[in-house]
Formats: structure tokens, C-alpha cells, sequence
């Protein structure tokens, strides 16, 4: 089992509304840090972990128990000693014991509409969408499931911002294991 203190590199979860850049980013972050990246969507895809299709939602009803059940082969087996950064529009779901970062990556309402809108979002799914980012749906989820020490809300409207972000997670990784493997 994945426990914070025996892990050799943390674990990074973003996660945010669809549409603010959290597979990009974590992306970057992977390739930069040399981690593991799980892109919790297509694991979803992959393996099937949904029960059916809400068509009034239009999604799939996920399967959370199948999910985590495969997730964990990752976390608590062939990564054990960390190194994942992983990346999904809920978070609530997930073990705390799995991470050491949350991070929730927020968008400025005009420019989410408009990467929702290049996506083919339905207007029902694209408006509920978008009022999940202006009620602060994830951040709050974030913050009720996680310590609230390790959640932080990062803009990410522009590749200048989301270079930053990259740059602070960076950072702070190299923190985390100066003060975990000394």
C-alpha cells in the first residue's frame, strides 16, 4: 500500500473542470520530472470502468469501484515509490493516502466557454460545466477531501500561465525530495 512517508517521489494530482488544461499540464510536468503520468480518462476508457450512458448528461456513469480497483495496481504496486502525476475532472474519489499534491487548475469563465465550445460540448453539458467552475465545485471538493495544506488553486488561462504552474510544481517537487529522502 502507497503510504506518504515511504515514498521515494510524490504523487500529483490535477484535477479541475473539464477544459482547463489539466491533461496538457500534467503532461508537461511528467515529461519534465520524469513521472508517471495517468490520464485517469482514457484508464476509464481503457478498461471500461463505467456502468452505462446518462444521455440527459451525456456521459458515462463511472464506475468507481472498477476504477480504483485498477488505479491501484499503479499506486500501490508498480509505483510504489511515487512518481505519478496523475490527471481527472473529480477528486473526491481517490484515497488521500495517494497523494501529496492536489492541484486545481482554474480558467477565467470567457476562455472555458470557448475551449468547451471547441470541444462540441452540448450547450447542457457546456453550461453545467461552466457553472461548476464558477461555484467552485472541484476547489471545494479538493479542500473538503484532501488536507488542506496540500491543495493548491493555480490559474491556467494562458501557456504563460501554465508554464509557471509547470515551473512551481517543479520547485516544489525538488522541495518535496529534499525533505523527504534526506
Amino acid at each position: 500500500m502507497s503510504c506518504p512517508n515511504e515514498r521515494k517521489q510524490p504523487n500529483i494530482l490535477i484535477t479541475g473542470t473539464p477544459g482547463v488544461g489539466k491533461t496538457e499540464m500534467a503532461t508537461l510536468i511528467a515529461e519534465k520530472l520524469n513521472l508517471h503520468h495517468i490520464n485517469v480518462g482514457e484508464v476509464i476508457r481503457q478498461n471500461k470502468c463505467h456502468l452505462d450512458y446518462d444521455e440527459t448528461l451525456d456521459t458515462h456513469i463511472l464506475d468507481e469501484d472498477k476504477l480504483l480497483d485498477t488505479l491501484e495496481i499503479d499506486f500501490d504496486t508498480e509505483h510504489l515509490n511515487g512518481g505519478i502525476v496523475a490527471d481527472y475532472h473529480a477528486c473526491e474519489l481517490f484515497p488521500e493516502r495517494w497523494f501529496d499534491l492536489i492541484l486545481v487548475l482554474r480558467a477565467d469563465t470567457e476562455i472555458l466557454y470557448d475551449r468547451l465550445t471547441s470541444r462540441g460540448y452540448s450547450d447542457k453539458k457546456r453550461n453545467e460545466n461552466m457553472q461548476c467552475e464558477i461555484m467552485n465545485v472541484i476547489l471545494d471538493e479538493a479542500k473538503e477531501s484532501y488536507d488542506p495544506a496540500i491543495v493548491q488553486e493555480l490559474s491556467n488561462n494562458t501557456i504563460e500561465e501554465m508554464d509557471e504552474n509547470v515551473s512551481r510544481v517543479e520547485a516544489w517537487y525538488h522541495h518535496w525530495l529534499k525533505d523527504h529522502n534526506t
